[in-house]
């Protein structure tokens, strides 16, 4: 039996017997409660609020980091708060971008077995033991979501937005995947694939819009938002 690796691997193997048990039902549900409760301290003040994801993994002198700093800055001039993973790579460009033009920059980290530590261009930084305490905030506390290129992680947070939109439960969150190149591809395969054989609708598939550059993202924003209310 080894030591758990994370908050999460701790409570989804608490049955198992593959990990060390170190908290009760009760201590867990405590640090849950917590996690809520300091969430919707910190952040119910920030006002509008736009999160990007993106890749940790791509480097500063990349066209995306620039692309994402860029992108912070045009949300931060539009008044809005930038929210992201508070880790680095695009993360981190887009909250550098906040902060260049003196935007709120927030930063929702996360405990990883490999630690994540927040980067330097945070404003806010929460850090969060439990991955679904964190997604909860990303929904809550934001307007629409912009996706840079990115891994598991990134497509995690993608899909589960586009699956609370399809369900109603985050019905006016307007989503931009940034860079076609990127995304055109997995929007084809699922248009091919999952909507020709009827496991969702073209209109499910077109919560998610592409766009290339700062000011097609802002546009569709701008349209998104609009039409949401």
């Amino acid at each position: 039996m080894r030591v758990p690796s994370s908050a999460d691997e701790e409570i989804i193997y608490a049955e198992s017997g593959q990990v060390a048990t170190e908290r009760s039902d009760a201590e867990r549900l405590q640090r849950v409660q917590h996690e809520l409760e300091l969430g919707f301290s910190e952040l119910g003040e920030i006002g509008p609020a736009v999160c990007v994801f993106g890749s940790a993994r791509l480097p500063e002198d990349g066209p995306d980091y620039q692309r994402a700093r860029d992108l912070g800055r045009a949300l931060g001039q539009a008044g809005f708060a930038v929210i992201t993973g508070g880790g680095p790579g695009l993360m981190e460009a887009a909250n550098r971008g906040a902060q260049d033009v003196d935007a709120l920059s927030v930063g929702l980290n996360i405990e990883l077995p490999h630690e994540q530590a927040l980067n330097p261009y945070v404003d806010l930084g929460i850090e969060f033991h439990y991955f679904f305490t964190r997604k909860l905030m990303f929904l809550r506390y934001s307007d629409a979501f912009v996706v840079f290129p990115g891994g598991l992680g990134t497509f995690d947070e993608l899909f589960e937005a586009l699956t609370l939109i399809q369900t109603g439960k985050a019905v006016d969150h307007p989503v931009v995947l940034e860079g076609s190149e990127y995304w055109s591809g997995l929007m084809e395969w699922i248009s091919s694939h999952g909507v020709a054989r009827g496991m969702l609708t073209a209109e499910d598939l077109a919560q998610a819009e592409v766009a290339d550059g700062v000011e097609d993202v802002m546009g569709r924003l701008r349209s998104g938002m609009s039409a949401s209310g």
